[in-house]
């Protein structure tokens, strides 16, 4: 049974602290974080990122970057990535976990979640809607599995 989540970008500010706290939302029962595989540690959330978020009724308050590490992923029941090439960055921090990676947008395509880092709001805004159709996807998944 799938307990842990943990959702996996680059930077850990835009992408993988959203699709936390929108997959956390979905799925309470859930123990949901992010990390990402070259950390802005210690860095809140994206300015634009919280924004946009904020204006669909997700915050992404208090959220502090940190790094993917093999006892971070280890813990993970289930990894969610953003490109297919996270999957192979994951795979050279723990090996192990490979069989527990997936892409998080991996029931609409599969396609990436392309970075918003530095891109305009309109970017910010279809990141978004992507991420909270592919987080949709996952709590559908996720609830069946938890039972509830």
């Amino acid at each position: 049974m799938i307990k842990n989540v943990l959702v996996v970008c680059v930077g850990n500010i835009c992408r993988s602290p959203l699709g936390e706290r929108l997959l956390q939302s979905k799925v309470p029962e859930l123990h949901v974080t992010s990390a990402g595989i070259g950390a802005l540690v210690g860095k809140p959330a994206d300015e634009t990122a919280s924004e946009v978020a904020a204006e669909h009724g997700v915050s992404l308050d208090g959220h502090a970057a940190r790094q993917a590490t093999a006892e971070l992923l280890g813990a993970a029941d289930l990894i969610l990535v953003m490109e297919a090439g996270h999957k192979t960055a994951v795979g050279k921090i723990a090996p192990q976990i490979m069989g527990r990676v997936m892409l998080a947008d991996h029931w609409s395509g599969p396609s990436d979640v392309a970075d918003p880092y530095k891109m305009s709001r309109e970017f910010h805004e279809h990141v978004f809607t992507q991420m909270n159709s592919a987080m949709d996807q996952w709590a559908k998944r996720l609830s069946a599995n938890t039972g509830s």
